[in-house]
């Protein structure tokens, strides 16, 4: 019987995308990405609760991560769960899980901001605007080259 291992996270990049290179030819792009829920306590009080994943992913996607995986930008991650175990120096079992990503896709801007720039007066498009919508509109553009190409 095949064993499934899926995982799929839509959520907020925390900080930019971290590459390394750690054996010649092996490209790492490390993130981390925010999932907000929300939920409405026994008392009916709305809280928000913030999870944290780790996420590696490696070649060609790890090189378009390191260029535009960019703090607060919104993704979608497909991939699956690895763990990694190991025996620390003082003998104990420990270990580690993360998303491999199969596929990091970059989400359109959140609506509130859109919202926030529009009553602010400025386009979607419009150089000022600012350098992150800039990126985005970039790193859309090569997303769907890369699609097209495969």
């Amino acid at each position: 019987m095949n064993q499934t291992n899926s995982i799929i996270i839509d959520g907020n990049l925390v900080k930019d995308g971290v590459f390394s290179e750690p054996k010649q030819g092996f490209k790492v792009c490390r993130l981390t990405v925010a999932v907000n829920r929300w939920y409405k306590n026994e008392n009916g009080e709305a809280v928000d609760k913030v999870s944290y994943f780790d996420v590696e992913t490696y070649a060609n996607s790890a090189e378009f991560c390191s260029k535009y995986a960019k703090k607060g930008l919104p993704v979608r991650v497909v991939g699956r769960l690895q763990q990694d175990r190991w025996t620390t120096k003082e003998g104990k079992m420990d270990s580690k899980v993360y998303v491999v990503a199969e596929h990091v896709e970059l989400l359109k801007k959140p609506f509130a901001e859109t919202e926030k720039k529009r009553e602010e007066g400025i386009p979607a498009g419009d150089a000022k605007a600012g350098e992150g919508e800039l990126v985005m509109q970039e790193a859309q553009e090569a997303q769907e080259e890369a699609v097209a190409v495969f």
